[in-house]
Parts: C-alpha cells; sequence; structure tokens
C-alpha cells in the first residue's frame, strides 16, 4: 500500500508541477497591453502619396516660401521648365485656377533653374502673367528632393503636410480642378 500511496502523492505532484508549468507559460505568452500615445515616431517624410512632403525654404525678395508640415492651406508644388513645351500649355490654366482657388489654396511655380535659363524663365513669368509666387530652384536641390524627373512635376500637399498626389506631365485644366476640389474640400 505504501508503494501505491506514494505513487499516487508521485503523480499528483506531477500534476500539479505540470499544472504550474502551464499557468506559468500562459500568463508568460499573454500580449500585454501597450500605450498607443506614447508613439513618438516622427512620419516618414519623401516623395511619394502618403507620406510627409520633403521640407524646404525659398527665400524670393523679401518674402520666404516653404513647406514644413502642417499649414493654413493645402499647397502644389508646380515644378517647370520655360522650354518645356507640356509647361507653356499648362501655365495659363494653372494660373487661372490658382486665382480662382486663392482663398483656400496655395500654387508655388518652382523654376528648375539648374535645367533652365534664368532670363528665360523671368520672360516666361512674364508672357503668362503668373500672379502666384514663383522661386528659382537654382541648383535643382527642391526638384532632387521631391525625386524631380519630367516637367511639369504637380505635387499636391494636404494642410497636414502629407503628399496626396504626385502628376507627372501636365492634365486639362478639368481634370487638375477636381484634383484641386478633392484637395481643398471646396
Amino acid at each position: 500500500m505504501k508503494a501505491v500511496h506514494k505513487r499516487n502523492v508521485t503523480i499528483l505532484a506531477l500534476i500539479v508541477f505540470l499544472a504550474v508549468l502551464a499557468i506559468e507559460h500562459k500568463v508568460k505568452s499573454e500580449p500585454k497591453a501597450v500605450a498607443v500615445l506614447q508613439q513618438t515616431a516622427e512620419p516618414e517624410t519623401g516623395a511619394s502619396a502618403g507620406l510627409k512632403a520633403p521640407p524646404f525654404t525659398v527665400q524670393e525678395g523679401d518674402k520666404q516660401y516653404g513647406v514644413d508640415g502642417a499649414r493654413e492651406k493645402p499647397v502644389i508644388l508646380n515644378f517647370w521648365a520655360s522650354w518645356c513645351d507640356p509647361c507653356r500649355q499648362e501655365a495659363p490654366e494653372l494660373n487661372k485656377l490658382a486665382m480662382k482657388y486663392s482663398k483656400v489654396l496655395d500654387v508655388y511655380g518652382i523654376n528648375v533653374t539648374s535645367q533652365d535659363y534664368k532670363p528665360n524663365a523671368e520672360r516666361f513669368v512674364k508672357k503668362y502673367m503668373l500672379t502666384f509666387p514663383v522661386m528659382y530652384d537654382l541648383k535643382g536641390q527642391i526638384f532632387d528632393k521631391y525625386n524631380g524627373a519630367v516637367f511639369p512635376t504637380n505635387v499636391l500637399i494636404d494642410k497636414n503636410g502629407f503628399i496626396s498626389e504626385i502628376i507627372l506631365g501636365v492634365l486639362s485644366a478639368e481634370e487638375l480642378e477636381k484634383k484641386i476640389i478633392a484637395l481643398t474640400g471646396s
């Protein structure tokens, strides 16, 4: 009887030991709550839709223009060159849309002067009577930040400073206006 009793105690001890191990394993493997609001990582910056727009500032005369995070109005960055036929085609329509939506949208014309000749770009601005701010990217650094490849390139940036879309080449005035309405909520 002692042997049977000893064997039962040993089996019972083994069962209790295994139960304790199982409970300990379950407790350790359960997911732990993590506070979501403690996340402090900066949003990724880059030249793609959904990413924070690469920051830049340009001084033109006594005014400073740029992109760096949240802003009062969405902005369109219009990269162009004076020798570009599609840019010539787009300029009058972009100018009309910039005036029409000036209360809810900023348009920045950025001449990629590193691939142009500044006096020609200045003549272009006068010829098309551009009413929106025009800056000269003398070394092509802004164009490079936005992975520029073609002219024109229009980068649509929302009020939170995120790129909503990059348009390569020219769109019809109607198509561009639809995108402006979506961007501004107008």
